[in-house]
């Protein structure tokens, strides 16, 4: 019998690409289900891999460029300029200037990480003519909102005695003064659309520094510490600026990116998917489709708050498809997922291991938890066809005219059986 399966996946960060989970998924469902019709579509969410995916779906062209890193030293990075696009569009990852994966984790300390790298990335594709900048929020490794980003473009912070103040959002409790004045005047002309998390925010009880800063490596004491400096950027910007951003949507994105963004150099924020689908097409693929696996690092009870499992389980819902997650760990809060659209989920991880060797053999893992799954699925499909669901005639004659690999003839219409839906809720949730 033979089922078409679509693998939309996040990349696992700081270990495998979308790309390489989806291929890992595949081969795994390959070694259950031999003529199964895989149909792959590795995603992004505006973090690592959000210009490479723009970049090919349009086929535009990378550049190469070196710019400052979060803690200071150079690093090699890149930007996107898109094809086939009226407007010559730029496409720009802050996590390849500012992401957490270019911080060594002997330095992992937010209070002093910098954006400053992104604002040189936008500099260089206003070099390079860009009338709009597509710039992908995700996967940060800062949380100065925004401020270095700024300071790059020229926007002046200022502290009581008239001085520059330093990188890091520690140096954002000293900032007195914003002057526009100095900002790169190129910015008046082109548009800036940010694709955020939506549900980020700057400050408060769901602020980024409290949510996230630890994750960046901010002790308790810094987190109190970051949340205040924020404090004081906002005021400043509400002050000086206009824009009261500490609690708009999105405004937290990327240890607040957003805010910055928006405030101080007039760009637009957007919910990411509102972005990232109108180039992946993920609906259409989802038209095609009898069950849908997706993928990412954890899987938590911050998933549904504009991670990709929760994106795409919503879409595949419209079609009334059945999801499985595959996740690297799982996490405090993971059973909201089970409301939003996600029925089946499960770690890669089948035993005690170091994170290091969590990462050495994320292939390995990813490969056997997929042909785990798969053969539960297959469980599940024979006790439906056992209790009277429909006969194998039908999968019988696909399988026949479908040649395994093989996507299904795009004039086809969506064939989903039935007995997918009626799987029980056998697999084991670790």
């Amino acid at each position: 019998m033979s089922i078409s399966i679509l693998i939309a996946p996040s990349g696992f960060k700081e270990s495998l690409g979308a790309r390489d989970v989806a291929d890992h998924i595949a081969t795994g469902i390959r070694r259950a289900i031999a003529d199964a019709t895989i149909i792959k579509a590795p995603l992004v969410d505006g973090g690592e891999g959000f210009t490479d995916a723009l970049v090919d779906a349009t086929g535009g062209r990378l550049h190469r460029v070196t710019v400052t890193g979060p803690v200071g030293d150079p690093v090699k990075s890149f930007f996107g300029m898109l094809g086939g696009t009226e407007r010559k569009t730029a496409v720009i990852e802050m996590a390849a200037a500012a992401g957490l994966s270019l911080v060594p984790r002997d330095r992992r300390d937010p209070t002093r990480t910098t954006s400053y790298g992104v604002g040189e990335l936008i500099t260089k594709a206003l070099d390079c003519g860009a009338e709009r900048i597509l710039l992908g929020c995700g996967d940060s490794g800062i949380n100065d909102g925004g401020a270095g980003m700024a300071q790059a473009l020229g926007v002046g912070l200022y502290d009581a005695d008239g001085n520059s103040i330093g990188q890091g959002g520690r140096e954002l409790a000293r900032l007195e003064r914003i002057d526009m004045g100095a900002r790169d005047p190129r910015l008046e002309n082109v548009t800036i659309d940010a694709a955020v998390n939506w549900h980020n925010v700057l400050l408060g009880e769901r602020g980024v520094a409290r949510v996230f800063g630890p994750q960046k490596g901010a002790t308790p004491e810094q987190v109190v510490e970051l949340e205040a400096a924020l404090e004081t950027y906002a005021r400043r910007i509400r002050e000086q600026v206009g824009p009261d951003i500490g609690h708009c949507p999105g405004s937290g994105a990327s240890g607040g990116l957003g805010a910055g963004l928006s405030a101080l150099l007039g760009g637009t924020l957007h919910p990411r998917y509102d972005i990232v689908m109108q180039y992946l097409e993920l609906d259409r693929l989802l038209a095609r489709a009898d069950l849908v696996i997706t993928a990412e690092g954890c899987l938590d009870g911050q998933t549904p708050y504009g991670k990709i499992p929760s994106e795409v389980a919503q879409r595949a819902k419209r079609h009334g498809l059945p999801v499985v997650a595959l996740a690297g760990t799982i996490g405090k809060g993971v059973a909201i997922n089970f409301e939003h659209g996600i029925d089946a989920f499960s770690s890669i991880l089948k035993r005690p291991c170091t994170l290091e060797d969590a990462i050495a053999e994320s292939d390995k893992l990813l490969i056997r938890a997929a042909e785990d799954s798969m053969r539960m699925v297959q469980v599940g499909m024979l006790l439906s066809r056992q209790q009277g669901g429909p006969s194998s005639k039908r999968g019988r004659h696909r399988a026949k005219s479908t040649r395994p690999g093989d996507d299904r003839d795009r004039n086809d219409p969506p064939r989903r059986p039935r007995m997918l839906a009626e799987i029980p809720a056998i697999m084991a949730v670790s």
